[in-house]
């Protein structure tokens, strides 16, 4: 197996893991390159209202019929419940027939504002998380930040014990450029410092140790989380890519032989065969 089909098992890994990622992928695929023109925002230089604008430029005359009495409906409504249930419509009619993600994940994260729940805003807010990672627009990236920021601290602000949300701000830090990265990892650090056993945490900063080329501390990190759950793939694979990578042939050999049981397609099974196989050469 070349370098080439390598990286892209260890993608179809990570995908594996990140069942929500994949889920979005399906809908509206990876992120593109190209975005629609840019004009000044308050926090970031990306709007909001132009990528709405926009957005509508690649629908027919009917939908664009269907999304402006949506979006009128939104004013005229007087009743919460009926601000949320167009919200939702709106989320689904561009997820659904238009297929575009960032109307979709924009009004998602309107009608968890309105609706100010912990579980909503948490959800909405790791729609921008999940997206922002692999955003190659630094101006929309950071405009995915900041939405993701707004709706983690607001989760945060109902509950100020929810891990889980304190390290997806953490994260929205490191991956977001929207401020320091060791403001991301510090905040991360918090959540291990009183749950050293937080699997969450512990991959963040795994992976947070990869971005920096600190190895050593990486393999730590996945290694930790891969004793306490044996079954994590990412966790698993991290190990063993990470020995490959450093030239320890025998602990990768190892690790894959351990990520064997935990695939299920029959073609990433082979592939790890082939390359235990390569290994041991």
């Amino acid at each position: 197996m070349n370098r080439n089909q390598w990286i892209f098992f260890g993608i179809a890994l990570l995908i594996t893991v990140a069942l929500f990622a994949a889920s979005e992928k399906q809908f509206f695929g990876a992120p593109k390159i190209k975005k629609p023109q840019i004009v000044a925002a308050t926090e970031s230089q990306f709007s909001t209202d132009s990528m709405l604008y926009h957005a509508k430029e690649h629908l027919t005359a009917d939908q664009i019929t269907r999304i402006n009495f949506l979006e009128h409906s939104i004013s005229r409504g007087d009743v919460k419940d009926q601000q949320l249930h167009v919200y939702h419509q709106l989320a689904a009619f561009w997820r659904d027939t238009a297929k575009n993600f960032n109307p979709f994940a924009w009004y998602t994260a309107e009608a968890a504002r309105l609706e100010n729940s912990e579980k909503s805003l948490t959800f909405a807010a790791r729609l921008f998380l999940n997206r922002l990672v692999e955003e190659n627009d630094s101006q929309l990236k950071q405009w995915e930040a900041f939405q993701a920021k707004d709706l983690f601290e607001r989760s945060l602000k109902l509950n100020p014990d929810n891990d889980s949300a304190k390290v997806g701000l953490g994260e929205t830090y490191l991956y977001g450029g929207i401020a320091m990265p060791m403001q991301g990892i510090s905040m991360i650090r918090e959540v291990t410092t009183k749950d050293p056993n937080n699997i969450y945490a512990l991959l963040s900063l795994g992976r947070a140790s990869l971005m920096s080329n600190q190895t050593e501390k990486a393999v730590e990190h996945f290694k930790k989380v891969a004793s306490l759950q044996p079954n994590n793939i990412e966790a698993v694979f991290r190990v063993a890519e990470i020995a490959e990578q450093t030239g320890n042939k025998k602990e990768a050999i190892e690790w894959y032989t351990k990520l064997l049981p935990l695939i299920n397609r029959a073609d990433i099974k082979q592939d790890i065969e082939t390359r235990i196989a390569e290994l041991k050469k």
